[in-house]
């Protein structure tokens, strides 16, 4: 893959879930297990699945909010984890930034929206004060709202007007890669829409780079170039985004996109949802071999014994025993 400007490797991230009375960790909740992939430069690449599957945990582990507990991410060649620890953890904090799903919870609700956005600003010491009143103005109607509102406080605000007081604040260090945690599942569906076209725009203006991370697979569909799709800590597929949702390889993710309703009455009574059988397993002591054998309707004695390794159909990658190699 050319121009490669995130690269994660086999990133493995626990959780202590119990500790003994001594302080030992006796359990973890395995929320991310051996995951990789790599996000060009100027792409956006969208990681889906069900709530708890891990998707956030690699968003944050990626920008340096959580240490990997094995795996490394790399940017632009460089240990993410390594520089943060460094003496160049500035300059690598404002190369990535991230746009939090919850755009109340997000922003501090004693500060106005004006030092929201200049606090990354002054921190990497970016503008003097003229400067940086201009600055802020100038981001202000880069993501739709008045400068006006810079004396404002974010409760003050609709929920998509606080999303883009986020989206603000991550572009204020002008950023090359920013992880979008599920900007807009906390908004009104004639919200969702604005946000995500308003991101696009931005990309192609300043050639950002997106981590676009959701569980509505449609958007998904529509922001990104390619799509890879998780499930209990583990990557199942990968792929070119028409590809994916045009011929999905693996059984979750034909599962989700049935899943997906079609704005025809038609074709929506005609069509067969896959219901899959059973409860998601427990993080903490998931199935041996593949995770998801235990609600596959394919599953066979291989799948609890061995666990499936990605293989590649002509860049459309999967990890199902049942998929066979090129």
């Amino acid at each position: 893959m050319s121009d490669v400007l995130m690269d994660i490797q086999n990133l493995t991230k626990y959780f202590v879930a119990k500790r003994s009375l001594f302080g030992k960790a006796e359990s973890y909740v395995k929320a991310v297990e051996n995951v990789s992939f790599q996000v060009e430069k100027g792409e956006t690449l969208g990681l889906v699945g069900e709530t708890g599957c891990g998707k956030s945990t690699i968003g944050r582990t990626a920008v340096g909010l959580y240490s990997p507990t094995a795996g490394q991410v790399l940017f632009n060649g460089e240990n993410v984890h390594a520089a943060l620890g460094g003496s160049n953890s500035l300059a690598m904090r404002r190369k990535i930034q991230m746009i939090f799903q919850d755009p109340y919870a997000s922003l501090n609700p004693r500060m106005t929206v004006g030092d929201i956005i200049g606090e990354p600003i002054d921190i990497h010491g970016l503008a003097a004060k003229q400067e940086r009143t201009s600055r802020i103005y100038y981001l202000l109607k880069k993501v739709g709202l008045n400068p006006e509102h810079a004396s404002r406080f974010p409760h003050e605000f609709s929920g998509g007007q606080r999303q883009r007081i986020g989206i603000a604040r991550a572009l204020a260090v002008d950023p090359e890669f920013i992880v979008c945690d599920e900007p807009i599942s906390a908004l009104d569906v004639s919200i969702q829409a604005q946000v995500v076209n308003l991101l696009q725009e931005l990309q192609a203006q300043f050639g950002l780079t997106y981590l676009f991370i959701a569980h509505d697979l449609s958007m998904v569909k529509h922001i990104s170039r390619r799509v890879a799709v998780m499930y209990l800590g583990s990557l199942v597929e990968l792929a070119d985004c028409e590809e994916l949702y045009k011929n999905p390889q693996h059984p979750y993710t034909q599962a989700l996109l049935s899943a997906i309703p079609i704005p025809d009455p038609v074709v929506e009574l005609e069509r067969k949802r896959i219901i899959l059988k059973g409860d998601v397993p427990s993080p903490i002591n998931p199935p041996s071999g593949c995770k998801f054998r235990t609600r596959c309707r394919y599953s066979v004695a291989r799948c609890a014994e061995e666990i499936p390794v990605f293989v590649s159909q002509n860049e459309h990658y999967v990890a199902c025993h049942l998929v066979k190699k090129n």
